[in-house]
């Protein structure tokens, strides 16, 4: 795995397409990634954090890591110096933000040049305005819940290969001792790596799985009945249920407040 260094001097905005890769890379500064609207998946060789539209993503600083996008998303990032870490986080984190929070990231970013590189435009905020937004956002991330929007990678090989299928299928309903005997492994010795390893078990592990593929699906506008599908829901009820725990909405709502509206912000 090839990593860059991508330097950011200040506030981005970008615009991706449903699909499109942000390459490996990495930066020498703490980064909040803000999917304005859209769904982005976050890569790290720690794991993966899919964030949906008005979630953001903490990533520290020298963390390898690649974004994937999922429907039309808008990505506004802003970013601190490595000693400027409200939460005092290690590792990717995706978080809460409230509507103070998403307004000062909006405002922040708004004035940047939209090809990336964070590149002020004329209406750029003056220095003393952008001092006190970022004071702001420094308060409210203080504030802020941190979310359990992670996919952990497993380094065994054992369950490197159980995960490998499951992300090939997510509605792959083989149990773990199935699986196991595919792998070349007992389920008892799965079970265990899954709690010591991912810090969880593996029908969390695989839920989580389902529910993060379901957020990209619905972002690149799949009905909520494909989705139940694909992911391995029992139903389409069954798939409401369990999205709405998670997130705090339906798939149906979701899928609607993804979509792009012309002046939306």
């Amino acid at each position: 795995m090839s990593v860059n260094r991508l330097d950011l001097s200040g506030p981005t905005r970008r615009s991706l397409l449903s699909g499109e890769l942000i390459d490996w890379h990495d930066h020498s500064v703490n980064q909040l990634c803000y999917p304005l609207r859209g769904v982005l998946e976050i890569s790290t060789p720690l794991g993966v954090w899919v964030v949906p539209s008005h979630r953001a993503v903490w990533i520290p600083a020298g963390v390898p890591h690649a974004h994937r996008a999922y429907g039309a998303t808008e990505m506004r990032t802003l970013v601190f110096p490595q000693t400027v870490n409200p939460l005092r986080l290690d590792r990717p984190t995706v978080l809460a933000t409230d509507p103070l929070l998403r307004e000062v990231i909006v405002a922040l970013s708004e004035a940047q040049d939209p090809d990336g590189v964070g590149r002020p435009q004329a209406d750029e905020l003056d220095a003393t305005q952008r001092h006190h937004l970022e004071l702001v956002a420094l308060d409210r991330l203080r504030l802020v819940e941190e979310l359990a929007f992670s996919l952990p990678a497993p380094q065994d090989d054992r369950l490197r290969a159980v995960a490998a299928l499951l992300t090939a299928d997510p509605a792959d309903e083989r149990s773990l001792a199935e699986l196991g005997r595919v792998v070349g492994a007992a389920e008892r010795t799965l079970s265990r790596l899954f709690r010591t390893e991912l810090g969880m078990s593996f029908p969390q592990w695989r839920g989580q799985l389902r529910l993060q593929r379901a957020l990209t699906l619905l972002a690149a506008g799949s009905s909520v009945t494909t989705v139940a599908g694909l992911c391995g829901f029992r139903s389409p009820s069954a798939f409401i249920d369990a999205f709405r725990r998670a997130f705090g909405t339906t798939p149906g709502r979701y899928r609607e407040s993804a979509r792009p509206r012309p002046g939306a912000r």
